[in-house]
């Protein structure tokens, strides 16, 4: 269906990223290709002089092994990319670049931060050149109950 799917992967549940994972790979055309992306959101200059110097780079390494280790677990081939900056910006900026035809993201609840600054969905939808798909988190009944472990923040 899909030639190049760009998954924006967040701070979520681990069982998020690998439904999201999946449904990539279940999209995705024989040949094509898979960009999961997970971006650190800017830290403000005057809160990293509270911070390790190597605070950035060792969050980069440390989302980089636990992305490729969930997609080496589900036998899904991708590409990994973990950036800092701003995550709307950087998917579709990506999305752009590589001209992917989907970029699939997760929706999670919506808080007051979602009405006061925008969700990261709502401007990717916005700014996208491509189709996007959004996943819905279904009820733990839809999905079952997990184990603290499975729910337990990937990043």
């Amino acid at each position: 269906m899909y030639r190049t799917i760009i998954c924006g992967i967040g701070m979520g549940p681990r069982q998020t990223a690998s439904r999201l994972l999946r449904r990539a790979a279940a999209l995705m055309d024989e040949g094509g290709s898979i960009v999961v992306m997970h971006v650190i959101e800017n830290i403000p200059r005057h809160h990293l002089t509270e911070l390790p110097e190597e605070f950035e780079t060792t969050a980069i390494v440390d989302a980089e092994k636990k992305l490729a280790s969930l997609c080496k677990e589900l036998g899904i081939p991708a590409m990994i990319e973990v950036r800092i900056g701003v995550a709307a910006s950087l998917l579709v900026s990506r999305a752009r670049e590589k001209s992917a035809d989907l970029i699939l993201v997760s929706s999670h609840v919506t808080d007051i931060t979602d009405y006061v600054f925008s969700s990261i969905v709502d401007k990717v939808v916005r700014h996208a050149g491509c189709s996007v798909l959004i996943d819905r988190r279904p009820d733990r009944a839809q999905e079952g109950s997990a184990s603290p472990a499975e729910d337990a923040a990937l990043l």
